[in-house]
């Protein structure tokens, strides 16, 4: 009788932590929804015709939405476009680059150079072709 009782809790505990080990457990923090983008848009001259205009944006960041002031770059690579950070109401979605050559992301500690996102892709062979930094505006938060 001892070792049945002792069989049957053993198979107990081992279901148990087997079902333990199979659960999912997430933790998010939720700071809702960004304010809505600001109405005054100030758009300088497009410095050169390979630069492309990125909007101003709420980004998360330590649990506050800062604004993200809309400038001029240049793109990782040619061709890339830049895909809008977005909410869905649920999750937001950081903006990024995209093209033929994949995906790139932003990196806001990138904003104090003047080329910005220019030369982050990591295979890329354009190269600066004399253009040469100065030519982006630094529009910081």
């Amino acid at each position: 009788m001892k070792t049945l009782l002792r069989g049957g809790l053993l198979l107990t505990l081992l279901l148990g932590a087997s079902y333990a080990a199979s659960a999912q457990v997430s933790i998010g923090v939720s700071i809702g929804t960004p304010p809505p983008p600001r109405a005054v848009v100030v758009m300088p001259a497009q410095p050169a015709p390979e630069f492309v205009w990125v909007g101003g944006y709420w980004y998360p960041e330590a649990g506050h939405y800062y604004w993200h002031e809309g400038y001029w770059s240049r793109p990782p690579y040619a061709g890339a476009r830049w895909i809008a950070p977005r909410h869905d109401g649920h999750r937001y979605y950081a903006g990024y680059w995209n093209g033929n050559h994949g995906r790139v992301e932003h990196d806001h500690n990138w904003d104090h150079d003047h080329d910005r996102d220019h030369g982050h892709y990591k295979n890329h062979d354009d190269h600066d072709h004399g253009h040469g930094h100065g030519h982006d505006h630094d529009d910081h938060r």
